[in-house]
């Protein structure tokens, strides 16, 4: 509980609502609080790859004796998620592969399980944080007001044995609720591995230039300053991707979080000009001829999402090289559009095992990101990671290690210089 924390108090930031500010000084890399997620759930996708309990990756994970779906470390983290696991258990033996509830289904059955399962003393305070938490239900668009009527479907589906269930308008409410307020656990290279709640770190408010830093410690979520901070300093995080130029962001946040942002660098979108870089010619180009390309861009970022789990990745490729053929008669390679293409293409180039291609993109894309992105950024030190690993696997160590180096310079303030990644990623440079 945030009140049991030294150091920090609850407030009304104006405009905002409810926020946390400090009230002792921080510095840059300082743990501010460690958080217990409420509930948390580990992707179906890293299933033997990490531990549904404590999510330790490791070789040779135990099986669960019943279903033979989920694994864990030892018998001793097999009886800790007992209580969780056993909501689908037996359900992912007698579907089979019809077994199919969203990530998002089966976090919120577990929060369901928490609240009927904890003890009353400590659950009635821990459900009044829940229950505090920002659903914007009356703000839902019929898209996703569709998507959580499928997800309550599910829910009532795949979980019927083992829960009992509030009324419809409260599971609208909590699925909301996560909506606004769940967090994706990510790893070193920011890939997915499941989804948690946690009531303490959603208190703090959202900037585009923010104090803190969110990363994850196994299951517990770890808050830690990318700035100086001074008593009386709100704790902020940015809640989206801030590679992107104002509009965008303020897009983002609109759809997601319902609110607009104000901070510094929104009012005066100093790095927006850098962000939407155009390509250097004779004769300038035209206003008109930059809005049409943002406009396409846009509209292709779009298209990839949606078509990117249907189309062969051939055919992804063909998206990815078309659209930068495209923007680049008119965007600089820095251009931010640029960038995600490149992201992308070096994605596919990875799952199609063109480890060469994959470099190429990969170098296109890490100075402009290291200019755009703000200090300590885990977009920039999972790129490092990235390349660091793929000039390992291609011989060519001392490239991979100055990668490696440059990724654990941000590492150890985002994540702390004890965390796990950095242990291993020191035994990565060892080997030969």
């Amino acid at each position: 509980m945030m009140s049991c924390i030294e150091g920090f108090e609850r407030f009304d930031s104006p405009g905002k609502g409810r926020g946390l500010r400090i009230t002792r000084s921080f510095k840059v890399g300082e743990l501010l609080f460690s958080s217990p997620a409420y509930s948390y759930v580990l992707s179906v996708k890293e299933r033997g790859c990490y531990c549904e309990f404590c999510f330790t990756r490791k070789e040779h994970l135990a099986r669960c004796g019943k279903c033979k779906k989920a694994f864990y470390c030892n018998v001793k983290c097999q009886k800790g998620d007992w209580p969780m696991h056993k909501l689908e258990c037996s359900a992912m033996t007698a579907f089979g592969e019809n077994w199919c509830p969203s990530e998002t289904s089966r976090l919120v059955a577990r929060i369901l399980a928490r609240k009927k399962t904890q003890k009353q003393r400590c659950v009635s305070e821990k459900i009044l944080l829940i229950e505090e938490l920002q659903s914007h239900v009356e703000d839902v668009d019929n898209e996703k007001r569709e998507m959580n009527e499928a997800d309550i479907a599910g829910l009532h589906r795949f979980y019927s044995k083992h829960l009992e269930f509030p009324d419809h308008k409260d599971l609208l409410t909590l699925f909301s609720q996560v909506a606004c307020n769940g967090f994706t656990i990510e790893d070193d290279e920011l890939s997915h591995m499941g989804t948690a709640i946690y009531p303490d770190v959603a208190l703090i408010n959202h900037s585009c230039l923010p104090s803190v830093i969110v990363t994850y410690n196994g299951t517990s979520a770890e808050v830690r300053a990318v700035q100086d901070m001074k008593p009386g300093d709100e704790v902020l995080i940015s809640y989206i991707d801030l590679l992107y130029p104002t509009d965008d962001r303020n897009n983002r946040l609109r759809e997601s979080y319902y609110f607009t942002c104000d901070c510094q660098e929104c009012k005066s979108r100093s790095k927006d000009k850098a962000k939407l870089k155009v390509r250097k010619q004779s004769d300038p180009i035209e206003p008109e001829v930059v809005n049409n390309m943002v406009r396409y861009a846009r509209k292709t970022i779009r298209e990839f999402r949606a078509l990117r789990h249907m189309k062969t990745p051939s055919e992804l490729m063909e998206m990815c090289e078309q659209s930068l053929e495209e923007m680049g008669a008119v965007f600089d390679d820095s251009n931010v559009y640029m960038l995600h293409m490149m992201y992308q293409a070096m994605g596919v180039c990875l799952y199609m095992e063109d480890i060469d291609g994959a470099v190429r993109y990969g170098e296109k894309i890490l100075k402009p990101y290291s200019k755009l992105y703000p200090p300590y950024s885990l977009n920039v030190s999972s790129m490092y990671l990235k390349l660091g690993r793929l000039y390992m696997g291609l011989g060519r160590r001392s490239m991979g290690i100055s990668a490696f180096k440059k990724a654990m310079v941000i590492m150890e303030v985002a994540h702390g210089k004890d965390h796990y990644y950095l242990t291993e990623l020191h035994k990565e440079m060892a080997q030969k």
